[in-house]
Order: structure tokens, then sequence, then C-alpha cells
């Protein structure tokens, strides 16, 4: 009895795709789904997966993410301030991630600038008539 017992809890931990129950928020869910749906057939996937394939997806996603966030604080709390530099030191062993993230942004820097510039030039065209 206490076999089927043991039994049961374990498959309902390992298959539950429910957050931890020491989290004290509640997260609204179906958030992610549409652009994880897009994701996942970008990536090989059914044009429509299963909601539940979904959904499973989503909840790993928000819980990487949750982690990585709160890694990240813990870094920067010591120094007084959340940055960049502390998300990019975690996955400083995931290359892949690493180099993506580079290029974010700097494709990122490089918008920046180039919406100053395009100000400017705004600027300089209001300022002649």
């Amino acid at each position: 009895m206490s076999n089927s017992a043991a039994g049961q809890s374990s498959k309902s931990k390992a298959g539950s795709s429910q957050p931890n129950e020491t989290t004290s928020f509640k997260r609204k869910r179906g958030v992610f789904q549409k652009d994880l749906q897009h994701m996942m057939y970008g990536f090989g996937d059914d044009p429509n997966p299963l909601p539940e394939t979904v959904a499973l997806v989503e909840d790993i996603v928000v819980e990487y993410v949750t982690d990585l966030a709160h890694k990240a604080q813990d870094i920067g709390s010591k120094r007084g301030k959340l940055s960049v530099e502390d998300f990019l030191y975690l996955i400083r062993k995931d290359l892949p991630k690493l180099n993506r993230c580079k290029e974010l942004l700097s494709m990122q820097e490089e918008l920046k600038q180039a919406r100053k510039a395009f100000e400017v030039d705004e600027e300089k065209l209001a300022s002649v008539e």
C-alpha cells in the first residue's frame, strides 16, 4: 500500500507542470502561447502543436528566465544594482547563448546610434525650413 502511495506522489511531482508551491505569486498562464507556437513551428514542430505541449514549454521557459533573473539579482545585489553584465556572467559558459546575447546587444547599440543620427537629421531639416 505504501509502495503505491509513494509511486503516486512521485508521479504527481514528476509529471506536474505546475509552478513551485513555495512561490508566493500567481502568474498569468498562456501569455506566451502564441509566440511559443510560432517558435516551435520555426524549429520544426507542427504548425498547431498540442496545447499541453505549448503549456509545458511555457512553464519551462518561464521557470528558466525567472531562475536566471533571480541569480542575476543575487549577483547584482553585491554592487547594489542589476546590470546586463550580470546576465552575461551567468551565461558565460554557454557560448551560443553568450554570442547571441552579445550580437543582440551590439545590434541594439547600432539601432540606438541610427535613431540618434536620424533625429539630428530631422532637426537640421526643421531648422532649414
